[in-house]
């Protein structure tokens, strides 16, 4: 079947460009109606009581999207105007200020002085103004851009919508300088590393036409994340870019076979299939160990991005070659000779000292793994963003000028009785930390009648056999302190009713933390097993698999464990994203070094020649995938204002430089000294393959050396980025009827 495709696809190379060309309209109208979520807390699991309470708050209440406006030294008149001009304000619900809270019938004295701390201090008073869309919809969004056009500059608007808000604003202006970015370095990666000056920009468009594809397809999920976006086209571009690289590679090759360069692309494309089809999926089996946690962001980042290696492979199997047969002349005469320095020298050290190598590996394990867990982490958001951005500074002022850190919303039943309610609200306020606590019993025990409550009010506390508390604590969210508070005020709370739920910003993101800590856990054995068991079946094995997970992890540790070294945080998402992303893209490394080394072995070298033909032939390979992933990412964290993005890629970045020299310098060592092991706990490690029948003088002489299934195909072409065709006389020969010849 591949060979029929295979031949089709080579005979009408501009008929296929043209047909690719024209697949990117559906995608690009597929990519504008994808909408982008940058609310991180929608996606905690639904059956958490804060998000069960941030349901309620959404219907009935309709407090789920509240922000808070401060007015700094402005008159009575400039407020009550300017209230009446947010409430006309679309997709605003309501805009409560103390004068129209309580009405003009209650004198200020009988106020209480929890609410009257609440809207004023000193010459500043605050506002609540409500939604009438969930808070990170886009109805939520224009509206607070159109609340921010009617304030002027000592307004300051403030709460987790208003941040949301600033997020996306940051997002959508920076992206493009992630994507152009990404591209130019990878340009200059390319440009090093590869053998043709125009060879780059062939492998770009094919690879920029699966970005497109893939945020194309992204349709069918309904949105994707900000985060997902900011990343997945660069990480694409940096992990499939070796898929190109081996199949030009294989098309060189097999035109010193063939006269006709589309036969000779047309085998490339079967050799190609075979092996990618393969190899890729310890990458795509990374991604989808994402899915697997209970935070449904990972779900959102794995289907993306193992989507992205899928449509990565299908086009290079089908778009490039049609790309590269129309450009072949440019390519062949643009040709200079690559930058990559001989690691002949290197591997003679490393043989010479394997054993002391091997000795520090297993040594650079103990304070790898220490720093890896005492890095420290940040779960709080608007940490990542710019401390100068209009929300952040509204944040800061709320909290300094109205002692808001946090503003917890408690939902419970509304026939607790009078009684129970009172002494439910004292405990509350005796709760460390907690500076005020508002509720609607509250203001009736004060003796305001209940007639005389505005129905605003009435509608924002009590709604459909629920009432809501709300409790402001000095506390900043996602901190020790704001936990400690949490279980103290639930142990209180379900004393007097078993069903309520706390939510808001302090509790979600006390969830965020503890489903975080199982999810990195979960996901990290879930991406280890099954790579694991990817290798075993590929390399018929039982050690090989230890011995290059085992070494792709050490890279893994190193990785996170630097933050620790260097005294920075890292967002709670990054180590989980990093774990299962390195060892999926770059245990490829380690899969080409062992493919070939088992290969030398099958022909009857012995240990350590076979190690230095397999190092040697692989070094070339892995510093240009490994640049080229290092580049595209590492520049997206040079320009990103969003730490949660920038830490990311720069751990990502740094991940590929790691994994790449423990590949480059410890692998061999490691190969060599554990040889034996394999060779006894392999099924015909070292047993030399069939010769298969092969007509024609010439190529009955050539061997027969077959790999592991799926990846000893991908060991030498993408090995061949700095030999002559000659060099790589030994490659695999595929059975005369998968050549149809």
């Amino acid at each position: 079947m591949i060979e029929k495709i295979a031949h089709k696809l080579t005979r009408k190379p501009k008929l296929v460009a043209l047909i690719a060309v024209l697949m990117l309209i559906p995608s690009l109208i597929g990519y504008a109606a994808t909408r982008i979520n940058y609310d991180i807390l929608s996606y905690l699991p639904q059956d958490l009581p804060s998000s069960q309470g941030e349901q309620l708050l959404e219907e009935p209440f309709q407090m789920a999207a509240t922000s808070m406006l401060i007015v700094e030294g402005m008159p009575a008149g400039y407020t009550n105007k300017l209230i009446q001009d947010i409430q006309d304000v679309p997709g605003v619900s309501s805009a409560v200020w103390l004068s129209n809270l309580v009405g003009i019938q209650v004198p200020v004295e009988m106020i209480p002085a929890d609410l009257r701390e609440m809207f004023f201090s000193g010459q500043a008073t605050m506002m609540l103004i409500q939604y009438d869309h969930p808070g990170a919809s886009d109805e939520t969004m224009e509206a607070i851009r159109q609340v921010r056009s009617v304030c002027n500059e000592r307004c300051f608007l403030a709460g987790f919508s208003v941040v949301i808000k600033d997020t996306r604003d940051v997002m959508d202006g920076e992206l493009p300088i992630f994507v152009g970015l990404a591209v130019l370095l990878a340009l200059a990666a390319m440009s090093v590393t590869l053998e043709s000056t125009v060879l780059p920009f062939v492998y770009l468009a094919s690879i920029g036409m699966a970005v497109v594809y893939n945020f194309g397809s992204n349709i069918f999920l309904g949105q994707i994340s900000y985060i997902t976006k900011a990343i997945a086209a660069v990480l694409q571009l940096g992990v499939t870019m070796d898929y190109s690289i081996f199949l030009y590679h294989r098309y060189e090759e097999e035109r010193e076979r063939y006269d006709d360069k589309r036969d000779a692309m047309a085998q490339a494309i079967i050799a190609a299939f075979r092996s990618l089809s393969g190899s890729s999926m310890t990458t795509i089996a990374g991604f989808l160990a994402l899915c697997f946690m209970r935070l449904t962001l990972g779900r959102d980042i794995g289907i993306v991005m193992a989507k992205g290696v899928v449509l990565g492979v299908a086009t290079v199997i089908l778009v490039l070659p049609s790309l590269v047969l129309i450009f072949d002349k440019q390519i062949g005469k643009h040709k200079h000779k690559t930058l990559i320095p001989s690691f002949d020298k290197v591997n003679a050290f490393i043989l010479r000292y394997k054993v002391p190598l091997v000795v520090l590996t297993v040594l650079l394990f103990f304070p790898a793994v220490y720093a890896q867990r005492h890095a420290d982490i940040y779960y709080k958001l608007d940490e990542s963003l710019p401390r100068d951005l209009p929300s952040i500074v509204s944040n800061e002022k709320l909290k300094d000028d109205f002692d808001m850190a946090t503003s917890h919303f408690v939902v419970l039943r509304d026939d607790l009785s009078a009684a129970d309610m009172g002494e439910l609200e004292r405990r509350m306020e005796e709760v460390p930390g907690i500076t005020s606590v508002v509720s609607f019993h509250k203001m009736l025990g004060v003796g305001i009648p209940d007639f005389f409550i505005p129905e605003d009010l009435k509608n924002m506390l009590r709604q459909e056999g629920w009432q809501l508390m709300m409790i402001n604590s000095s506390y900043a969210p996602a901190t020790d302190a704001v936990a400690a508070q949490l279980d103290a005020m639930n142990a209180i709370l379900h004393s007097y009713d078993p069903s309520a739920m706390i939510t808001g910003e302090g509790a979600m993101y006390r969830d965020l933390i503890d489903t975080s800590a199982v999810d990195f856990q979960v996901t990290n054995y879930i991406s280890i097993a099954a790579i694991f068991l990817i290798i075993a079946f590929v390399f018929k094995s039982a050690s090989v698999p230890l011995v290059l997970v085992a070494t792709i992890e050490l890279a893994i540790f190193i990785n996170q464990g630097c933050c620790y070294f260097l005294g920075t945080e890292i967002p709670f998402i990054a180590p989980t994203i990093i774990s299962c992303v390195q060892l999926g893209a770059t245990v490829d490394y380690a899969i080409l070094m062992t493919s070939r080394f088992q290969e030398e072995l099958k022909k009857g070298l012995g240990r350590e020649e076979a190690i230095r033909v397999a190092a040697a032939s692989s070094d070339a390979s892995i510093v240009t995938s490994a640049l080229v992933l290092f580049c595209a990412t590492l520049g997206v964290s040079f320009v990103s204002s969003i730490d949660l993005i920038g830490a990311i890629c720069v751990m990502l970045a740094r991940g590929a430089l790691i994994s790449a020299l423990v590949s480059i310098f410890l692998m061999p060592a490691i190969l060599c000294v554990c040889e034996p092991i394999f060779n006894k706990t392999s099924w015909h490690w070292k047993t030399p393959d069939p010769a298969p029948a092969l007509p024609g003088s010439e190529r009955e002489a050539l061997p027969t050396a077959e790999a592991p299934p799926a990846l000893a195909e991908a060991a030498v072409p993408a090995a061949s980025a700095g030999e002559t065709p000659a060099e790589v006389v030994s490659i695999e020969m595929e059975p005369v009827s998968a050549r149809g010849e």
